[in-house]
């Protein structure tokens, strides 16, 4: 069975009760299209209007029928038609104006989302699946889009309709007016009862249609994993109950508005006919004209016509009330990680050295275990520095730390002696470049894959940080060497030469900070020589901190540095380590040998 969707109480879930009142949160969006807005408000007005002169028209029409010469009603249809121009003007122009707004709101939503959440730390995605944000930039905006491009301009218009019809049923019988105001309890309740529900089955709904995107981007992401492992049984079975308990809470949601708008309809219009039953009475003894009557029954139904469209609105607005909270809740989200109100500049230039002063540090989701347990390390400019240990011994950590994607508990990480808390990230990064242990490849050309690293580079240095990472053969055997398109996450690449166009990359940045993480991880025996040659090159006057499982890797490293459980305990050279015994000498004889030795 589907679970019910779960998002970070802190961060992502709010009250779903909230009224459509949040709307308002998409006003600095509009206000800088003002102009587009008051156009459309005055076509709205133009429209609404228009529509309210017609039934006046229809009274001339209707008592001067008989009496009246054919010249004046010649002018009189004349009018309507002249009339009814004007209303088709006035509402191609309204459509235009508010569509217009619509589209360029929300791809300014988009943007803003997009930006703010492309920039998150690494803390966010721990508690917030891509899936969800991305349907949040692409449903949510897809309702706000059909509100401020639609639902509002016609709410609007409507509401416009109601006041000015009622007025003019008023201007037309008091009587009738007064007969016709004992139905508007009868409507309102249902509205406000059933409403509320609404709302709530709307947020639901969203929220199912959130978990079952997440759940197919999961899935998709890792399809060689899922078939691999023959899962495609369960991820399937695990993607339809998502997406029926979706199509469960959309049929809530469709039903409780259809009741509601039954409800409204017939109380409407059960009512008119009422009060139409006494007019006409009225109309038999002489107490008003027939025009008059007619005048009154079409001033009635656009009236009842406008509440019946905005109790169908107010279900739309409700919706989109619920989604812009959802993205509003993406743009104010607090970081854990913040640039400080006023960072200091990066030393320039930057001589690369790092520094781990007492570093104490538990990851957002696993809080009961010490990622790094007072980890004090210094690695000087230009040095090479290898950190090797089991797994979990918070090796990679250190390279998150040194990338600021998470602040330390205690304890300070430095660029050349500034606490990296002190700048703004995107300026001390740019002395950093990284290859990762899991090489990330975009879809696009092998060129654009390395140029990623320095975009704006000439296309000789993108070759010749291929060829220092030994990835120009492969790349010009591809069928348009450099511009071949790799596939989306590099699918057309091996494991190997995605690892090598990761490492071109960084080479290309020519950072004075160059981070290593298991980055010859995917090679084969003459690839990681070549690699090993190229980093040794690479790495000459830059600091260079090598996460590696494979010692051979690191062998020739100025330093070593040798962690567990998230505490450095042993540096030095390789065969001073070796020489020492503990876990190094252990790590090394099981690599080294057959494994006998450590059996």
């Amino acid at each position: 069975m589907a679970r019910r969707p779960q998002t970070d109480p802190g961060q992502l879930d709010r009250d779903p009760s909230r009224r459509v009142g949040a709307l308002g949160e998409l006003w600095p969006f509009l206000r800088p299209y003002r102009a587009l807005l008051i156009g459309a408000l005055l076509a709205l007005v133009l429209t609404a209007s228009v529509s309210l002169v017609l039934p006046l028209a229809v009274r001339r029409v209707v008592d001067n029928f008989e009496e009246g010469s054919a010249q004046i009603l010649d002018q009189y249809f004349l009018a309507a038609i002249g009339i009814a121009a004007l209303l088709a003007l006035g509402t191609g122009l309204r459509y235009t104006l508010v569509t217009t707004l619509g589209e360029r709101v929300v791809a300014d939503i988009r943007k803003a989302v997009f930006g703010r959440v492309i920039g998150m730390s690494p803390a966010f995605y721990e508690s917030t699946m891509t899936g969800e944000v991305l349907s949040r930039i692409t449903t949510d905006t897809t309702l706000i889009q059909s509100v401020v491009g639609s639902s509002v301009s016609v709410a609007l218009r409507n509401v416009l309709i109601f006041f000015g019809g009622f007025v003019m049923m008023l201007l037309t019988s008091a009587k009738l007016t007064g007969l016709a105001l004992l139905i508007v309890p009868l409507v309102v309740v249902p509205i406000l009862t059933l409403g509320r529900r609404l709302r709530k089955l709307s947020r639901e709904n969203q929220d199912w249609i959130a978990q079952s995107s997440g759940n197919a981007s999961e899935a998709l992401l890792s399809v060689q994993t899922v078939q691999a492992f023959t899962h495609e049984t369960q991820s399937r079975a695990t993607f339809d109950a998502v997406t029926e308990e979706s199509y469960r809470s959309a049929m809530r949601r469709i039903l409780t508005r259809a009741v509601m708008t039954v409800i409204v309809i017939f109380l409407i219009f059960a009512g008119i006919v009422g009060v139409l039953w006494i007019g006409a009475n009225d109309v038999r003894t002489g107490l008003m004209t027939t025009g008059g009557l007619v005048q009154f029954v079409i001033y009635a139904v656009m009236v009842a016509g406008s509440v019946a469209a905005l109790s169908e609105i107010w279900g739309e607005l409700q919706r989109a009330a619920g989604a812009t909270e959802r993205l509003v809740e993406l743009l104010t989200v607090e970081d854990a990680v913040q640039d400080p109100a006023v960072p200091l500049a990066p030393p320039s230039p930057a001589r690369g050295r790092i520094g781990f002063d007492g570093v104490t540090f538990h990851y957002p989701s696993r809080p009961a275990r010490a990622a790094l347990d007072e980890v004090s390390l210094q690695v000087n400019p230009g040095e090479t520095v290898a950190v090797v240990g089991p797994s979990g011994a918070g090796k990679s950590t250190l390279i998150q730390l040194i990338l600021r994607f998470y602040d330390p508990e205690a304890g300070a990480v430095t660029l050349d002696g500034t606490d990296l808390r002190q700048m703004a990230r995107d300026a001390f990064r740019r002395h950093v470049a990284l290859v990762p242990q899991d090489p990330v490849i975009f879809a696009a050309s092998a060129r654009d894959n390395i140029r990623f690293g320095l975009p704006g580079a000439s296309d000789a240095a993108v070759e010749a940080a291929a060829r220092a990472a030994a990835a120009h053969e492969f790349i010009e055997a591809l069928p348009e060497g450099y511009d071949s398109p790799v596939g989306e996450r590099g699918v057309m690449l091996s494991g190997g030469q995605k690892q090598r166009i990761a490492i071109a990359r960084a080479i290309l940045r020519d950072a004075p900070v160059l981070l290593l993480d298991e980055a010859t991880s995917a090679l084969d025996a003459e690839s990681e020589g070549l690699v090993q040659k190229a980093i040794e090159t690479v790495s000459e006057g830059r600091t260079t901190i090598i996460i590696a499982h494979r010692l051979a890797t690191v062998k020739r490293a100025d330093r070593i540095v040798v962690m567990e459980e998230g505490r450095i305990v042993a540096q030095g050279r390789h065969d001073d380590l070796v020489a020492e015994g503990g876990l190094y000498a252990r790590l090394a004889r099981l690599q080294f040998t057959d494994g006998s030795a450590a059996a």
